[in-house]
C-alpha cells in the first residue's frame, strides 16, 4: 500500500495532475509490482511563496513546474528503488511532459506491519500484500 505524495506550485489542472499520477503509478505497478488497484496518490499546490527552492540546483536550472515526489512504502532493494526513479522520470516526461530536471524524489520506507487497510491481508512469508508473491527474479510481484 504504497503512499505518494506530491509538492507542486499552484496552477496545475485536473489533467496534468492524473497524467503526473498515471506516470508514477505505471512505475511502481512495473517495477515494484504493485497491484493496479493499490493507488493512493495525494497532490498539494503549494502557493510560489511557499515553495522556495533554488533555480539551480546540483547545477541544473529547475522551471517553474519543479515537483517535490516522496514515496513511502516498504523495504525494496537499492537496485530496485533506482529502477523506480528512472521508470518514474521516464513516465513523467511521455505522460505529463515532465523534464528529468524538474522531478525531485524521497524514498520513505516503513515497516510492513506500519501500514493497514480494510480489506488488505498480508501473506506472512513475504510481508506484502497477499495478492503480490516472489516471482523467479526474487522480487514481489
Amino acid at each position: 500500500m504504497p503512499l505518494i505524495n506530491v509538492y507542486l506550485r499552484q496552477g496545475t489542472t485536473s489533467e496534468y495532475r492524473r497524467n503526473v499520477s498515471l506516470g508514477i503509478h505505471q512505475a511502481m505497478v512495473d517495477v515494484l509490482k504493485v497491484p493496479q488497484d493499490d493507488q493512493f496518490h495525494v497532490f498539494h499546490e503549494v502557493s510560489p511563496d511557499n515553495f522556495h527552492m533554488q533555480p539551480v540546483v546540483f547545477g541544473l536550472r529547475r522551471g517553474e513546474r519543479a515537483m517535490f515526489i516522496q514515496l513511502s512504502f516498504n523495504h525494496r532493494t537499492a537496485e530496485q528503488k533506482a529502477e523506480l526513479f528512472q521508470a518514474i522520470v521516464d513516465n513523467l516526461g511521455l505522460f505529463a511532459d515532465v523534464p528529468e530536471e524538474d522531478i525531485l524524489m524521497t524514498i520513505n520506507e516503513t515497516a510492513r506491519e506500519n501500514w493497514w487497510a480494510a480489506g488488505r491481508v498480508v501473506d506472512p512469508t513475504t510481508g506484502y500484500d497477499e495478492r503480490m508473491n516472489d516471482g523467479p527474479d526474487g522480487r514481489c510481484q
